[in-house]
């Protein structure tokens, strides 16, 4: 029993580690945006340019997936998260130091070539240490992450730029950063089990996590998922000042308070797709973040209660499908391709992000009297891609139970072997 406590607290460290540390990459890349009219009145720059200040992170973390696919799976885990981490860390530095418009794209690019990784990297961790039966609960919390970053971190971050300078976030965010860091270093495990497993060259093996059927169905979900949310997301705000009556202020109630039900609904949609099934739940949850995505977009002058309500249903509703969606896709293949295949899948996150905050763009139009027009028609983009999901989620295969891991490679196996003595009693009960 004290060893399977030992291995159950060991876990939730991990697991608060890396939640933290998505965290702090999420509030990186999310933070540009509130930043927007600083960036442009202090740096001189046009919004196209500043279009490609934001855009030039996707498009590091999408070509860096691809590449880091072809060689993560050649280390531990332990040393491809402190390397990317690092390098995140480098780039979020360089940014609170740009002295112009140039150094800061330089800099996002290299922010985004590093933290663009890190998500696939810490699910990747986490499907290495915990066990199916308790692997939704684990990306749940690993997911609320987002939800933090949207309530506190966002926030404070554009509470920062606007009294002391656009430069003060990202360094804000090193210095919550470095000890992370160093916390990683101590308590992280190397989860190296996987490494000489396999002959096959990079590039072959790239194009094996190419080719593989099942591979290509994990990444068609996640292609249709990104992809229509984010036809949706980026332009919401927009939206609600010009066509909703909410004003600029009222926004961060509405974002406050869609944060704060993502945040308890995330591990609680976790909960419910580890006891009832990945695929369960999904399949209930998607449909309902059509409908949000639907109602949403298509929402009256209706003023900033109305706004809180749909922007809570439809991030809840999206978090929870994510929760079940990345559940079941870090499921679908071994440990031994996992590093690899969560970095194309990482990529191809970026990629389908970037292209439907382009589609959304070229398909809504702003009328003479400033407000929105076509944002309906960008919401049913969203519900077609959320019906292709719904078939390509049942589509995707499960890989069988893996063989028992060993100390080095999984904190829970101890508590696993102790359960079935005594009776089954989830690590995670308390987080």
């Amino acid at each position: 029993m004290e060893q399977r406590d030992s291995s159950g607290g060991r876990e939730r460290l991990v697991l608060l580690l890396l939640a933290a540390v998505q965290f702090t990459s999420i509030v990186d890349f999310m933070i540009v945006m509130p930043l927007g009219p600083q960036l442009m009145r202090t740096l001189e720059v046009s919004p196209r340019q500043f279009g490609w200040v934001v855009s030039s992170y996707t498009l590091a973390a999408g070509v860096a997936g691809l590449v880091a696919s072809t060689v993560l799976d050649r280390f531990g885990r332990k040393t491809s998260f402190l390397t990317l981490y690092a390098g995140f860390l480098m780039g979020t530095m360089f940014c609170g130091l740009a002295p112009d418009y140039l150094t800061l794209l330089a800099a996002r690019f290299v922010t985004g070539a590093f933290g663009g990784i890190l998500g696939g990297q810490a699910l990747t961790i986490v499907a290495d240490i915990f066990p199916e039966e308790r692997r939704g609960r684990a990306t749940g919390v690993l997911m609320s992450a987002f939800a933090l970053a949207s309530v506190l971190g966002v926030p404070a971050g554009t509470f920062l730029g606007t009294n002391w300078g656009w430069h003060v976030p990202f360094l804000v965010l090193v210095a919550l950063g470095a000890p992370l860091l160093l916390v990683a270093v101590l308590i992280m495990p190397p989860l190296s089990d996987h490494v000489g497993k396999s002959s096959s060259g990079p590039l072959i093996r790239l194009v094996e996590t190419l080719r593989e059927p099942n591979n290509r169905r994990a990444f068609a979900l996640i292609i249709t998922l990104m992809f229509g949310a984010f036809s949706v997301i980026p332009y919401i705000s927009v939206f609600y000042v010009a066509n909703v009556g909410v004003t600029e202020n009222q926004l961060t109630i509405v974002f406050t308070v869609a944060g704060i039900c993502t945040l308890v609904g995330s591990p609680l949609i976790g909960r419910l797709a580890d006891r009832h099934g990945k695929l369960v739940i999904y399949r209930i949850v998607a449909p309902i973040s059509a409908v949000a995505m639907i109602t949403l977009t298509n929402l009256p002058r209706a003023g900033v209660v109305i706004a809180s309500l749909a922007s809570a249903g439809l991030m809840v509703s999206n978090a929870g499908r994510m929760v079940a969606a990345m559940a079941m896709v870090s499921g679908s293949v071994g440990p031994r391709r996992r590093g690899g295949f969560m970095s194309v899948n990482s990529a191809l996150q970026h990629v389908a992000t970037g292209a439907g905050a382009v589609v959304g763009g070229l398909i809504i139009r702003e009328r003479d009297d400033g407000t929105l027009a076509n944002f309906g028609v960008v919401g049913l983009i969203g519900v077609v891609t959320t019906l292709a999901s719904l078939w390509l989620a049942g589509r995707l295969r499960m890989t069988s139970p893996s063989q028992p891991m060993t100390p080095e490679m999984g904190l829970a196996a101890a508590a696993d072997a102790d359960a079935n003595a005594s009776g089954p009693l989830s690590s995670l009960e308390t987080t």
